[in-house]
Order: C-alpha cells, then sequence, then structure tokens
C-alpha cells in the first residue's frame, strides 16, 4: 500500500492500540507520516511506538487517552501540537458498543457508547479544525459503521452513536469544504478485532458472521491510502453497502425480508 502524499505528513490516530488504529500508525509510519498515537493503554502503545521507532525513520509520539474523559482531550491536543507544529490528518477511531436488546442495555453502556463514540469524537475534531481551516488543508476521517446506514436488533444503541457519528461527519463536510479540509466518514462492517470482547460477550454474533469478518489490516489499507484526497465515504464491504442503499430506498421491504437474519446477533 503506496500513499505518497503521506510522506512528511503527521498524522494524529485515537484508538490507536489495537485493531484498525495499530494497523493505520504502521501504514501511515511505513508511508512516511509522522504519528501521534492516542488510547487509553499506554503499554500497549508504547510497544507499538518501538517497533515504529525501529522499523522506520519517523517520529512517533504517544499519550494516554480516553476520550469520554472529555476535559482531558484540550490538553493532550495541545501536547500533540507541542510535538508536532500541526495536524494534517486526524482519525477518529475510538470507539466501542454493547449489544443488547433495549430491555436488557444498562444504562452506564448506553451513556458510555455516546460519551466515546460521539462526544469524545466530536471533542477531538473541535482541537484541530481552526488550525486546519487557518491553513486551508487537512483530513479528518470518522470511523463509523455499516451500523450507521442500517440499524439491526441489539444493536440499537451502538447503531444510533454511529447514526450521529454519520450525522455530525455529513454536516461538517459541508462547514469545512469551504476552507478545502476533508472530511471522510468509514463504514466497516464487521471486523475480526477484540471489539466483540465487550460488544458480543455470547460470541453468537461473532460465529454467524465470523466468514464476512473484514480484518483489521485490510480496512487500515483502504483508510490509509484515501488519506489527503477528498472522498466522502469508504463503504466495506462493498456488498454489504448495497445492503445499507436498498435500505434508504425500501426500508420496510428490507426489514420484512431481513428479520430473521438480523436477529442472529
Amino acid at each position: 500500500m503506496n500513499n505518497q502524499r503521506l510522506h512528511g505528513k503527521n498524522v494524529v490516530i485515537t484508538g490507536a492500540s489495537a485493531g484498525i488504529g495499530e494497523e493505520m500508525a504502521y501504514l501511515c509510519a511505513q508511508n512516511g507520516a509522522n504519528v501521534f498515537l492516542l488510547a487509553r493503554r499506554l503499554d500497549k502503545l508504547q510497544s507499538i511506538k518501538e517497533k515504529i521507532d525501529s522499523d522506520y525513520g519517523v517520529h512517533c509520539y504517544i499519550s494516554s487517552l480516553d476520550v469520554s474523559e472529555h476535559d482531558q482531550i484540550p490538553a493532550v491536543f495541545q501536547t500533540v501540537y507541542e510535538k508536532m507544529g500541526r495536524v494534517d490528518v486526524l482519525v477518529n477511531n475510538a470507539g466501542f458498543g454493547v449489544f443488547d436488546e433495549i430491555l436488557d442495555a444498562d444504562f452506564n453502556d448506553i451513556s458510555g457508547m455516546f460519551n466515546v463514540n460521539v462526544l469524545g469524537l466530536i471533542a477531538c475534531t473541535q482541537q484541530v479544525i481552526s488550525d486546519m481551516c487557518h491553513h486551508r488543508s487537512g483530513h479528518i476521517i470518522n470511523i463509523a459503521s455499516q451500523a450507521g446506514k442500517l440499524a439491526t436488533p441489539k444493536s440499537s444503541v451502538y447503531a444510533a452513536s454511529k447514526h450521529a457519528v454519520l450525522g455530525f461527519t455529513n454536516s461538517i463536510r459541508m462547514e469545512l469544504s469551504r476552507s478545502d479540509v476533508y472530511v471522510t466518514a468509514v463504514n466497516p462492517g464487521p471486523i475480526a478485532t477484540n471489539f466483540f470482547d465487550v460488544a458480543d460477550e455470547s460470541g453468537t454474533y461473532v460465529k454467524n458472521v465470523e466468514k464476512f469478518m473484514l480484518t483489521p489490516h485490510y480496512v487500515a489499507g483502504k483508510v490509509v491510502s484515501r488519506m489527503l484526497t477528498n472522498t466522502r465515504e469508504i463503504n466495506l464491504p462493498g456488498w454489504m453497502n448495497i445492503g445499507s442503499t436498498l435500505y434508504a430506498l425500501f426500508p420496510r421491504l428490507v426489514e420484512r425480508i431481513g428479520k430473521n437474519a438480523f436477529f442472529k446477533k
């Protein structure tokens, strides 16, 4: 995977300690970008930094950040700017889900998903847009989900949080277009990561969709290849996005035909 646009650029990634965040970090560094990696687990970030420092001739910075702790975010991004000078690409990757029917949902999980997936993402975005608009360049990439386009049973709150991410992303794309800042939504289907350790403790959903799961490296490659391009959405896999498109056009029909499959979580 080659993206020459990234050479010498500065990329910030939240949720960078595992999964597609970790894979994006390696691919950005491989393409000559300096990276600032943010996540809750500093020990995991340290091991990623050591690999990047040994394998690539770029700067790699790390900092512990729980994006649900919104009052911590400005100070962390102040450090980002002190170390990097500016941010060319922000990837809002931090997020989690818990799959429960709404009757069984714990309100702590509900508020947690919105605090991380939505409010944390918005708070991080606010830290970079002024500088990007000033320089009239930059790229904000928000990791949403196919669940934000096609909601299914047992993921009502998670889907609602990703609907919110898509609404926010679509709005700021128009706002920031006046300053030549790119905004991209990434809508992957299920990815083989530790996301499902929390989202699907029973393992039922993973068992049902295992053969369709995307690899973190594949998704990361698709995202990194489009960095610093004016890309509206990245939808993975393509066939799953067809279902989301059909749902937007024929919601009753899709709900009726897909009802049994949707409950396999």
